[in-house]
């Protein structure tokens, strides 16, 4: 396998262990993490992307709006700074950042190369880093309480050299960095059920047996990154077109197979809803109800290894996929996966 850039910087420890990302929060809180400041309003610009830049939002608000919720016990974090993102990215990568040409290239968006960067700084990249905060925090919450969500985050195309699909920082690796440096982890299973392959987490775990990957993804669709996706533990590769009870069976069968493959201590669930049908992107003909099922499993799962799982939200490029995805937060709830608002932690 060609050389990869390793994740962690060797000051990586040091900056973990002053990082304002984790911090207590207490009993009356659920571990379900979100800040306004996530979403993206850019004068009509993210309107040229077929992702729901509001996305976040709406979730949060189907979950208050359900009465399972209560706004004020939805943990908020705090936003990745620099010497955050340093604990993965080389500072070349995040001065190219500050190129507007790098974010409109990212970002997928090619009018967004003629802004003022400073623009995109505060309208585009704060909000991911607001994401990449919850992420982090997940690690912890999760350890704490058996479980999290974080509403955002999942921007699994992005590795510590190189962003791209919407993704402009790794935070599933951030996050296992911190988990390994800060919460005496040393084996994690990344659970990608986007449904593009994610590339960027996995080019920065190549070799890291540390890390078991099971990525289920339609191979057909971008970004098909054949140098990455050697170093997937357990590969899934599906069609275009590949139906509800087709997926949900092959789900199925490599759970059973990682369920005795590897022993990890936390689980990180990459839980994209581009699978749904209709979804333009990733071209999966999954139903509403199958991604119900999907993410009830995977917690299924982590409950029969008696792991703490955290989740977060990914890919999704309809309307519908913020219902769907407070849908299913609300079943896992209703199957006792979970506990949200009044029946506690």
């Amino acid at each position: 396998m060609a050389e990869v850039s390793p994740p962690a910087s060797s000051d990586g420890p040091t900056r973990t262990r002053s990082s304002k990302l984790f911090f207590n929060i207490s009993q009356d809180k659920v571990p379900l993490i979100y800040s306004p400041s996530y979403n993206i309003a850019f004068l009509g610009f993210e309107k040229l992307h077929p992702f729901d830049s509001k996305k976040w939002g709406r979730i949060k608000d189907l979950l208050v709006k359900s009465g399972l919720v209560d706004p004020k016990q939805i943990v908020e974090p705090n936003a990745a700074t620099e010497d955050d993102l340093l604990v993965v990215h080389s500072k070349e990568y995040l001065q190219s950042l500050k190129w507007s040409t790098k974010v409109a290239y990212i970002t997928e968006v090619p009018p967004v190369a003629f802004l003022p960067n400073f623009l995109l700084q505060r309208k585009v990249l704060q909000p991911f880093r607001n994401q990449v905060g919850g992420t982090v925090l997940a690690a912890k919450l999760a350890m704490e309480r058996g479980w999290a969500i974080n509403l955002g985050g999942g921007f699994h195309h992005c590795s510590a050299t190189q962003g791209g699909g919407f993704c402009a920082y790794a935070d599933i690796t951030l996050c296992l960095q911190f988990a390994f440096n800060e919460l005496a982890i040393s084996r994690a299973m990344i659970i990608d059920l986007d449904a593009h392959q994610g590339n960027g987490h996995e080019r920065d775990f190549a070799g890291d047996k540390r890390v078991y990957i099971l990525d289920v993804y339609n191979s057909e669709v971008y970004p098909q990154d054949f140098q990455a996706k050697r170093a997937i533990t357990q590969r899934v590769e599906l069609s275009s077109g590949t139906t509800t009870d087709v997926y949900l069976q092959r789900l199925q069968e490599e759970l059973k197979v990682a369920r005795s493959a590897f022993q990890p201590q936390i689980i990180l669930y990459n839980a994209g809803t581009d699978v749904l049908e209709g979804d333009p992107l990733g071209r999966l003909l999954v139903s509403p109800d199958g991604v119900k099922e999907r993410d009830e499993r995977v917690f299924q799962f982590a409950k029969e290894k008696s792991c703490p799982i955290l989740m977060v939200t990914s890919g999704g490029y309809t309307k519908k996929s913020a219902g769907v995805i407070a849908d299913s937060i609300i079943n896992l709830s209703a199957k006792d996966f979970i506990s949200l608002g009044t029946k506690g932690v």
